[in-house]
């Protein structure tokens, strides 16, 4: 009999609020298994890098968690104190940011700031620290490593900035990358290159993403699972493969039908059905009613 694989994060019923009562996410549940990639799609304000920063733990002052649990690789967060939350957080996952050059301190090095995580965190002497990102700058194929660790981030084009911060979430090999939305400031040429190395970095080193984006051919070219978000509820989730053949709800059938069309550049754009966002404002108000009876 073979042993079922254990998550390697698994987020159960988790629900969060604002100081005043609003609801941002809705009772999210999902999982991502080990070296698999798990895309979060929908617009923005969907929650989707709320359920990003929550596994983090850097979510805003002004929201709270308030139900569900967040385990990693079996570690329920949740029941952890701050300190060692943090250091498990910090020895188990990494972020690939969204944009760049604000990620980036401006006025530091990229070699330190590569290094720093390493050394601080995970305790590496700074030779075996300064080796690996030197050997990540490679994976990533960045040339004259020497010349772009001494450089400051404004002297770096935006793909070698990418470059540089996903050589640096991978350096640690941790368990899991969130990756939010990381090719959004780069025009369309270099952000194809930045999938593509994103992609055979993951399968080379067997890592577990949970890719935030908004772009559905994103998220048909990278991940292997799917969840699609609308106001911090998931509204359905499935294999990527299944989910492009046939989408079961009406929002994700939506979706798909109001993105652009390349095979059809002139075609006007399909806006999501009114009908389709009040179904989902009703679904939405029933379920927060119902779920504010026990909470108060």
């Amino acid at each position: 009999m073979s042993l079922a694989v254990k998550p390697c994060l698994d987020i159960r019923s988790l629900s969060a609020v604002l100081a005043n009562g609003q609801r941002v996410l809705r009772s999210v549940s999902l999982s991502v298994q080990p070296g698999e990639v798990r895309a979060l799609v929908g617009e923005s304000g969907a929650g989707k890098t709320m359920i990003g920063k929550a596994v983090l733990g850097v979510l805003p002052s002004s929201v709270r968690i308030v139900e569900g649990d967040m385990l990693l690789e079996g570690e329920d967060l949740g029941k952890l104190q701050p300190k060692a939350r943090r250091t498990l957080i910090g020895a188990r996952t990494a972020l690939i940011p969204q944009d760049p050059l604000t990620a980036l301190n401006p006025s530091r090095r990229i070699g330190p700031q590569m290094t720093d995580r390493l050394v601080r965190i995970l305790g590496w002497s700074g030779q075996r620290a300064d080796a690996r990102i030197r050997q990540l700058l490679d994976e990533v194929q960045i040339r004259e490593p020497d010349r772009v660790l001494k450089c400051y981030p404004h002297e770096l084009s935006g793909g070698m900035r990418q470059r540089v911060l996903i050589a640096a979430a991978f350096a640690a090999e941790p368990r899991l990358i969130v990756a939010d939305e990381p090719t959004t400031a780069l025009d369309v040429t270099v952000q194809k290159q930045i999938l593509r190395l994103i992609a055979q970095l993951q399968r080379d080193h067997g890592t577990a993403i949970l890719f935030v984006t908004h772009d559905l051919g994103v998220v048909a070219k990278i991940s292997q699972k799917v969840s699609v978000l609308y106001a911090g509820k998931v509204v359905e989730e499935a294999e990527t493969a299944d989910l492009f053949a046939a989408p079961q709800h009406p929002y994700t059938r939506a979706l798909m039908a109001a993105t652009p069309r390349y095979t059809d550049p002139l075609a006007s754009l399909k806006p999501v059905d009114e009908a389709v966002l009040a179904g989902l404002a009703s679904e939405i108000a029933a379920a927060d009613q119902a779920w504010r009876r026990p909470h108060g």
